[in-house]
């Protein structure tokens, strides 16, 4: 069985794109954190007016 592998050296950082992790990390908690807030409200406003 001949496979040809062809391994690109990691050093190169050939398709490296710049990344903000820190901005990424917290775009995901607030944006969550806000969806998750804005079902509850929908919720306390349902069992507010359902009576």
């Amino acid at each position: 069985m001949d496979v040809n592998v062809h391994l690109a050296d990691p050093r190169e950082h050939v398709n490296e794109e710049p990344r903000d992790d820190l901005g990424d990390l917290m775009t995901g908690f607030f944006g969550m954190a806000g969806f998750m807030f804005l079902i509850f409200l929908v919720m306390v406003l349902v069992k507010f007016f359902a009576g």
